[in-house]
Order: structure tokens, then sequence, then C-alpha cells
């Protein structure tokens, strides 16, 4: 298997010539074109969503920084129609050095906001992305603090230990982590043990629907009591009405994010009238 978990291509295999085989390669030039694009164009930005933590649901906990492509037509890309084409190739680098230079600016202009960002840990041993990040937080320890890092856990996986290594040195400066996606991978336990992340998200798998599913029931509550083991904040992704927010607020999930508590935005919550009228 390649690393986006499709069959490597045996050039001796005739039947890997297939239609479907040539669509799926065609697609993924498809989407490397138009992300290069936007990026030649510098039609890229980020979306905001709260992650709102469950003891104190007036005001957001943090905001994750989503990131988001303009095709030529204006139209906004999600991350999910191209991250996975482009996370092993240098334009996937060149988009995490966006998200953060992006991330660090908003953490700049709002001296109340933390904001997390998505980083493939390929990114680690990109100078350019580790020049960003430098640049960024010197100056103001602040920035630092309110910075966090998110990583899935199919990424932390590649290289468990230079990312082990990456999070220890970034966390004695004040840069907080988070470990996304958690239970759509593989981690093995021991690296879980020797991450040291700060937060934990479940993945939006177990947690959509969990008021009506004894079995997501039972795996996010396993979810919860590891992420509470190693004294890790655990954040349900993907929480879409009430009825399941009520379920995991019953279980002490500590932060819920999704679009029962907001969709991700490109103009920033915390700077919208309503906002202002709350603060």
């Amino acid at each position: 298997m390649n690393e986006r978990g499709r069959p490597k291509r045996d050039p001796r295999d005739p039947a890997q010539d297939s239609p479907l085989s040539a669509a799926v390669g065609l697609r993924d030039r498809e989407v490397m074109a138009m992300v290069r694009r936007a990026v030649d164009r510098k039609d890229v930005l980020l979306a905001f969503q709260p992650v709102i933590q469950v003891a104190r649901p007036e005001r957001p906990a943090f905001y994750e920084g989503l990131i988001r492509l303009l095709d030529e037509t204006g139209r906004i890309i999600p991350a999910k129609d191209f991250i996975e084409t482009i996370e092993t190739n240098e334009i996937g680098r060149i988009i995490d050095c966006l998200a953060l230079d992006m991330g660090l600016n908003s953490l700049k202009r709002d001296p109340s906001l933390r904001l997390s960002i998505n980083m493939s840990a390929r990114s680690i041993a990109y100078p350019r992305w580790m020049r960003i990040l430098r640049n960024g937080v010197k100056g103001d320890r602040t920035i630092a603090e309110r910075l966090i890092l998110e990583i899935t856990e199919s990424s932390a996986m590649v290289m468990p230990d230079i990312v082990s290594v990456f999070m220890n040195d970034l966390q004695s400066e004040g840069i907080s982590f988070a470990l996304d996606d958690f239970g759509a991978g593989y981690t093995s336990f021991r690296y879980l043990r020797e991450f040291y992340f700060d937060i934990l998200k479940i993945d939006g798998q177990f947690i959509r629907g969990i008021a009506d599913s004894p079995d997501n029931q039972v795996l996010t509550q396993a979810l919860l009591s590891i992420a509470h083991h190693f004294d890790m904040f655990a954040v349900a992704e993907s929480v879409e009405n009430a009825s399941d927010a009520a379920w995991l607020s019953g279980i002490g999930i500590d932060c819920m994010q999704g679009y029962y508590y907001g969709a991700p935005t490109v103009v920033p919550p915390w700077r919208m009238p309503q906002a202002a009228k709350r603060a």
C-alpha cells in the first residue's frame, strides 16, 4: 500500500492500467493543478470554527483555523477536497506554510485569540515552515502560548520518533499540540504514551449520531478514558445536534466542535457584531 492507502502500482500488471486507475490518476492531477493555481493567485484563506468547553460554554475555548482555497470562480474549496492528494507532495508543505503564516498573523492581531492550525508531520523537516514558526512567535511569548498545532493521527505515525522530539522542543516554549482524528488511524499506544499531546480530538465517525448508537457510545467512552488517563483534554469532533451534545456532556467530554456550535466561517467570528455585543 502507498501512503494514501492505495495499492502500489506494479508496471508488470496490465490490470492496473484500468479505466478506474486512469480516472483516479487524472483526478489527482487535476486537484494538484487546482491547488497550484490557487496558491499562485494567493487565493488561500482560513475558515474558523469554534471549539466549546463544556464547563464554560459561554465562549469558545479556542478556534480551529481550517485551510480553504478559492477556485477561478470564487467558490470556496474545503480541505477535504484536496488535502489527501497533496499530502505527500511539496505543495502540501507550501499549504502548511500558508496556513501557519495566516494563523500566526491572526494571533498577532487579536491578543485574546487562541487558535489551532493543522499541519502534517512531514512539514517538521521543511525549513520554510520552521522559519515561519520561529519568526511568528519571536518577540511575543503569548503567541506561542495561544498557538495549538494539530497533527492527524495518520500523519504522526509516519515518523513518530521525530514528532515526539519536535513536540517536546516546542512544548517547552509554550506551544500546545492536538492529536487530530483520533480513532481513525492506527496509533500505537506505546507512542501515544510517549507523545504527550495536550489535546485529543475524537474522530467524527464515532460522534455523529452517538446518542442513538450503542456501539459508538462504547468506543467513545473508551477513547475518552484514554485521553483522561494521559492527562489530555478530549474534544468530540462533528457534534451536529443537541441530543449528541447532551450525551457527550453526560459522559464528561471536555470540549465539543461541530455544526451544532458553529460552522467554519472565513469571517473571523470574534469580529462579528454579535460577538462584540456579548463581550
